[in-house]
């Protein structure tokens, strides 16, 4: 394996950071091992490979902290470090230049760095909006002001934690399709812990947002409505979070990518079986009381990914001009 340079300090992130990047955020980077047998990706001599993956404190990325205090890596040969970061964008420029190995964000931001001509792999799948029923983040209005469909949504200002990303791009994909102007919505930026105060104070018209605040929404259904789910709408499944690699150690080191696709994938397996210790890791990661960590309603958790997903989700950002230029998705999604 090439050697490659790791720096965890808050001082190496701020560095990568002035590199220049757009915020945004057949086969099938599936992530499963060759061997089911995870004693079969560690290596004979006992000695493991270190590694840091990037990851952001909310709770789906909890799962790698499970995999990591439950010794998953481990049993796949990898010596795991774990650096928090900011926002998904944030982690593009250290896994660009090989400070983080691997990272675990929105596979938007990847698409948009790709698009600019940044080299990064998309490793394998990890979180899924859900296809089908109460999804995991929803458009919420208040009851009574007139606004019941996406197209209703014209004219109105609706807040998102960042402009850019996949909140707006899948309402604006939402309002279009029902036959709306999605130019004539107005993005505001508030943090999601704020919005439902916002919505309140009648500063925006409505407001994108993921458990525990859409939790508490539909918890008051004679002050707040739904609108709709608008990753469910535009895309149904859509990849929340994916986990991607630099083009260089992708083609430097093809073994350690597809170890790590292993044992990312054994990871999600073993949280999806243990929802009791994923919702312990979730507190500890987040902080968020453990009660509430056992209640939220998650994503989709695998290592598998449908190519597809994101070929629907570079069209639609292409659409709506979040990318000037579609990236070469065959280079990109690593199979």
């Amino acid at each position: 394996m090439s050697p490659r340079t790791r720096i965890l300090s808050a001082t190496a992130f701020a560095a990568a950071g002035l590199l220049s990047l757009a915020a945004c955020s057949s086969g099938s980077p599936s992530g499963a091992p060759a061997e089911s047998d995870p004693a079969a990706s560690a290596p004979a001599d006992g000695e493991l490979t270190p590694i840091t993956v990037g990851i952001l404190t909310i709770a789906p990325s909890a799962a790698v902290q499970y995999g990591v205090d439950h010794g998953i890596f481990e049993e796949h040969g990898l010596d795991v470090t774990l650096q928090e970061a900011q926002g998904g964008a944030a982690m593009l420029p250290a896994v660009s230049t090989g400070q983080i190995d691997f990272g675990v964000g929105n596979p938007l931001s990847v698409l948009v760095a790709a698009s600019q001509g940044v080299d990064m792999r998309v490793a394998s799948g990890y979180s899924f909006s859900l296809a089908e029923g109460e999804d995991i983040n929803a458009v919420v209005t208040r009851v009574g002001e007139g606004v019941e469909s996406w197209s209703d949504l014209e004219g109105k200002k609706v807040s998102v934690n960042a402009v850019n990303t996949q909140g707006d791009l899948t309402i604006k994909g939402s309002v279009e399709m029902e036959g709306g102007d999605p130019g004539a919505v107005e993005f505001i930026e508030i943090a999601f812990p704020d919005a439902l105060a916002q919505l309140d104070s009648g500063n925006v018209d409505a407001v994108w947002i993921p458990e525990p605040f859409l939790g508490a929404a539909l918890a008051a259904p004679d002050k707040y409505s739904v609108v709709g789910y608008p990753n469910q709408n535009a895309l149904p499944g859509l990849p929340t979070m994916v986990t991607f690699t630099s083009g260089q150690l992708a083609e430097e080191d093809p073994e350690l990518v597809e170890t790590w696709r292993g044992a990312i994938s054994d990871v999600l397996e073993q949280v999806n079986a243990d929802r009791e210790g994923f919702g312990e890791a979730i507190a500890s990661l987040t902080g968020m009381p453990e009660a509430a960590a056992m209640d939220l309603r998650l994503e989709r958790l695998s290592g598998e990914l449908d190519p597809q997903l994101l070929v629907d989700l570079s069209a639609l950002a292409a659409k709506h001009g979040f990318v000037s230029t579609e990236p070469d998705l065959d280079t990109v999604i690593i199979p």
